[in-house]
């Protein structure tokens, strides 16, 4: 019996740590992905040689939350400013609800006017957003994530801020990136 149960723990401990490095691997195939969308372009915000000089938090299930969602409908469309004193086209499509550390929090997920139009990006869905870190321990002007409409089950959606990324600005002039609302 002894035996059993200490196998049945091992077998346990091992599917664990399994899924963690496969959630692990995921992120970091992410960010890697990210890297190389940063320098792919010959006058991109940063050069092949910089990519290896991105700084990322340490990843952690702990800031997967589950959020309940409140796709709204009819949401004028506005001109959400730009780093550069410009603006660009968007409407709100959604506000989330979500626990996190403890807290209940509350964002709004767009959806870019000029993407929406390119049959690409039509499911494409932007969560940009400041917290505790910006101007200390991450770019001052926000992060950004990516959704899709896809993402969206029932009433809920997965938000995941290990996925977070510092937008263009952050690493180079001459960009667009819109300010978090």
């Amino acid at each position: 019996m002894r035996k059993t149960v200490i196998a049945s723990l091992f077998v346990a401990f091992c599917l664990y740590g399994h899924a963690q490095s496969s959630y692990e691997q995921q992120i970091l195939a992410q960010r890697k992905e990210k890297a190389l969308e940063l320098a792919k372009e010959q006058f991109g915000p940063l050069k092949a040689d910089q990519v290896a000089s991105l700084d990322y938090f340490p990843i952690s299930p702990n800031y997967k939350a589950k959020a309940k969602i409140e796709v709204l409908f009819d949401e004028p469309v506005f001109r959400m400013p730009t780093y550069d004193g410009t603006s660009n086209e968007y409407k709100r499509y959604a506000i989330v609800t979500f626990q996190l550390n403890g807290a209940e929090r509350t964002l709004n997920i767009y959806q870019s006017v000029a993407l929406f139009q390119n049959p690409a990006y039509k499911k494409h869905l932007f969560l940009p957003f400041l917290d505790q870190t910006n101007g200390h321990e991450s770019y001052s002007g926000g992060r950004y994530i990516d959704l899709s409409t896809d993402d969206i089950k029932g009433s809920t959606i997965e938000i995941d801020f290990n996925k977070a990324y510092n937008p263009y600005c952050a690493y180079s002039n001459g960009y667009r990136c819109p300010v978090p609302q």
